[in-house]
């Protein structure tokens, strides 16, 4: 694997996903038990075509089980499950000593389940059955694969080794209960653990991709469940002040982070027919002005939106000289209240509305019912969107 790569210039570390983990440590426990020899290292290969190389740790070996971990390298883009512990016992068992919660890619001589700090799957909506464990698909076809690959290697007649029995393999993590409370499983319906994940084998450093997955997931999860309306808030700010002052459900509130225009497009694509935004200004500002990742390093223009906007009202320049002074969007809008300029939120509310539905492309006639709230760090409502037709600036009077 090339060990670094290169984001904005800058040299990062790559990593390697939980399913890159419990594959290797599936491979190593299998090799052990079949060779009934200590291995130190373990080779697989990934769905990115990056082949790894692992330490092999934890070893232990039975009559007819092996067991081994990896330790998990999430690279310079670290997670809550950097560094911990995810093991693997592979164990040749009858058909009577099968368990019940096991994967749904099972073959006629393999069986993956999980044991301790792995999670089950409680709600529809993932690529993973209700009761099965918290492994995807990616990390099983890879344990299947280098399982098979394995036997090849060896020349074994697999069939015939084993008699009538299967090899179970049973994937754990002994901090995953705890570690698990720090991810977002619980959100998605994980219960007991962490999940064992991975499209790619292979841990990019500064990539959102993981995350955005997630966000989908939970996305996902809420519209099986027949929810039709949703809302997404940056933060917490925004989602305590929509539970706690206008009566919305939490269970329809996702934390969308940045990525608002990604999530705009997931709502699109799933069908929800009533999405209200509400967060602080800070973030929103940025949507009145088409910005659809809001992450400061992506872009920041707040004191710019905030200056061009006022500009448009016609506030005279010794103010917008203020504004444009202020070190954070906070400190503008209480500039902005002390002049009595408050019709600029509106403004700003009602082009974040209309810059939403441009960016999602939805025409005059489409029933996607959207509002915007814009907070203040205070909890106060500084604007909600008057209509998605609202997004001429000419309409509003100056002050």
């Amino acid at each position: 694997m090339d060990e670094f790569v290169y984001v904005d210039g800058k040299k990062y570390r790559r990593g390697y996903t939980t399913g890159s983990c419990a594959c290797g440590a599936t491979k190593a426990s299998l090799k052990v038990l079949l060779e009934k020899s200590p291995i130190d290292r373990v080779r697989i290969g990934t769905p990115k075509g990056i082949d790894l190389d692992l330490a092999v740790d934890n070893i232990s070996l039975g009559k007819t089980w092996a067991q081994c971990s990896v330790k998990k390298n999430g690279g310079d883009d670290i997670d809550a499950t950097h560094g911990m512990d995810i093991f693997s016992r592979v164990e040749l068992v009858g058909p009577d000593s099968l368990p019940y919660f096991r994967s749904d890619l099972d073959s006629d001589y393999l069986v993956i389940t999980s044991g301790q700090g792995i999670g089950r799957v409680s709600k529809k909506g993932l690529d993973v059955a209700i009761g099965r464990p918290a492994i995807n698909r990616v990390p099983l076809e890879m344990i299947a694969k280098e399982v098979q690959e394995l036997i090849d290697e060896l020349g074994l007649d697999i069939y015939d080794y084993l008699g009538g029995r299967k090899i179970l393999v049973t994937i754990f993590a002994p901090e995953g209960q705890a570690i698990a409370k720090k991810t977002f499983n619980s959100n998605l319906g994980i219960l007991g653990g962490i999940s064992i994940i991975g499209t790619s084998g292979i841990v990019e450093p500064m990539s959102d991709e993981g995350w955005k997955k997630a966000l989908s997931a939970e996305l996902a999860i809420k519209k099986v469940e027949g929810r039709d309306a949703i809302v997404l808030v940056p933060g917490n700010i925004g989602r305590n002040i929509m539970v706690e002052s206008y009566g919305v459900d939490p269970d329809e509130v996702v934390k969308m982070s940045n990525f608002i225009g990604y999530m705009l497009m997931e709502c699109k694509r799933l069908g929800f027919a009533k999405i209200r935004i509400g967060g602080h200004i800070g973030k929103l500002i940025k949507l009145s002005a088409g910005i659809t990742n809001t992450h400061s390093r992506v872009a920041d223009a707040r004191r710019e939106i905030m200056v061009s906007n006022l500009a448009l009202l016609g506030a005279p320049l010794d103010l917008l000289k203020e504004v444009d002074a202020c070190l954070s969007t906070d400190a503008m809008v209480d500039v902005i209240r002390s002049r009595g300029y408050n019709t600029v939120f509106q403004v700003l509310a009602d082009k974040a509305l209309a810059r939403a539905r441009q960016y999602m492309r939805l025409g005059q006639d489409e029933t996607v019912d959207m509002e915007v709230y814009l907070f203040s760090m205070d909890g106060g409502l500084l604007a909600r969107s008057a209509s998605k037709d609202s997004v001429v600036v000419d309409a509003y009077p100056i002050r």
